[in-house]
């Protein structure tokens, strides 16, 4: 058996790049249930950046804007808008974590240092993948503060109710047409993942569009990241469009775990989170499809809840609109009961869906 040799505790956080990190704080508290937890900027002596970090179980988001005008943070949300520059990995050894990756062809972002406070030390890594996005290794073993050394704990002024959210199930990469292999292989042959599953354009298409998407995950299955590229097909695929929009791959969207979907869904919609449609037609033979299920079905229904089953089991899904005015980035929050697959069975109606939020936007 061979040892893995980039063990991966699970993400660690992930960092956007955004236009006002102070405003998009609120929105994740308010709307998502998320608490600030801690700050870094001018009043912790960071003089070129604002960083603000909201976490609910084990989710950590931190939400960084420039305040100087040339910076590599404002060219990124000058080129993409609001998105996903950090998919951190939270490892053991982030300076053998980045020798055994640069072995192997990574790309070096920054070199292993060490950052110290009162509280501890900790050690980060980065490496490039896909368009802008970088991952970086946090080993956090011997740091007892909030964040970061860099970072002040803070406490929230506004009062937040979590919503369920629980972990990062998977994030979705999307890539340039012929590019999907490339970054497969760059998991494979750089990180140690494999092949979890494959999708081509006959299992995710529709009457106008299509596309491909491959699954990558580590050893212990913590860390999934489909890798998603445009097909061939009538129209302008959705992942066309986010490449049109964004200006490169990048993160389409991000998967949180609740074990209660139907509470959370709820809450989300009652706090003004938008969610793609599918038409009622979805459910006229989706109970024959996917057999018993704990859940209301009427409940499913009126709250436009996705219902799919593997072997392992069943899972219930749904999707955010894009939550930018960019049509890039988007959440999906999913309930797993058993299933380990990604909702197969969904995919035309999910589809659908999308592309008449395209048409709306002229971009079909």
């Amino acid at each position: 058996m061979t040892t893995d040799f980039l063990p991966l505790n699970g993400t660690d956080h992930i960092e956007f790049y955004v236009g006002n990190a102070k405003q998009a704080a609120l929105y994740y508290q308010h709307c998502y249930g998320f608490e600030l937890v801690a700050y870094a900027g001018p009043e912790t002596g960071v003089r070129d950046r604002a960083s603000y970090v909201v976490q609910q179980h084990k989710i950590r988001f931190v939400l960084t804007t420039s305040l100087t005008p040339d910076s590599e943070i404002n060219k990124h949300v000058q080129k993409h808008g609001d998105g996903v520059k950090v998919l951190a990995l939270w490892v053991d050894d982030a300076t053998k974590s980045f020798q055994e990756t640069l072995l192997r062809g990574a790309v070096a972002v920054h070199e292993p240092k060490t950052l110290k406070d009162e509280l501890g030390e900790v050690v980060l890594s980065s490496i490039k993948t896909y368009g802008d996005t970088i991952h970086t290794f946090v080993e956090r073993k011997n740091y007892k503060g909030a964040f970061l050394p860099g970072y002040k704990a803070v406490k929230n002024n506004l009062k937040v109710t979590p919503i369920g959210l629980k972990h990062v199930d998977h994030c979705v990469g999307n890539v340039e047409l012929g590019h999907m292999n490339k970054w497969v292989k760059f998991y494979e042959d750089v990180m140690g993942f494999k092949l979890l599953i494959t999708f081509d354009d006959k299992d995710i298409s529709t009457e106008y569009s299509a596309l491909m998407s491959k699954v990558v995950s580590n050893g212990n299955g913590y860390i999934k990241f489909p890798i998603n590229e445009p097909a061939s097909g009538k129209k302008k695929s959705q992942i066309e469009e986010y490449l049109d929009f964004y200006h490169s791959a990048g993160v389409q969207h991000i998967a949180i775990a609740t074990d209660d979907i139907i509470h959370t869904v709820s809450e989300l919609k009652k706090r003004g989170v938008e969610f793609l449609h599918v038409p009622e037609v979805y459910y006229d033979d989706v109970k024959e499809r996917v057999g018993h299920i704990n859940e209301d079905w009427k409940e499913l229904q009126k709250l436009n809840i996705l219902i799919d089953r593997d072997e392992e089991g069943y899972l219930l899904q749904i999707f955010s609109k894009p939550i930018q005015d960019r049509p890039t980035l988007f959440f999906e929050i999913i309930e797993r009961n058993g299933a380990k697959s990604f909702g197969k069975g969904n995919f035309k109606a999910l589809f659908e869906a999308i592309e008449h939020e395209q048409e709306l936007r002229g971009n079909l």
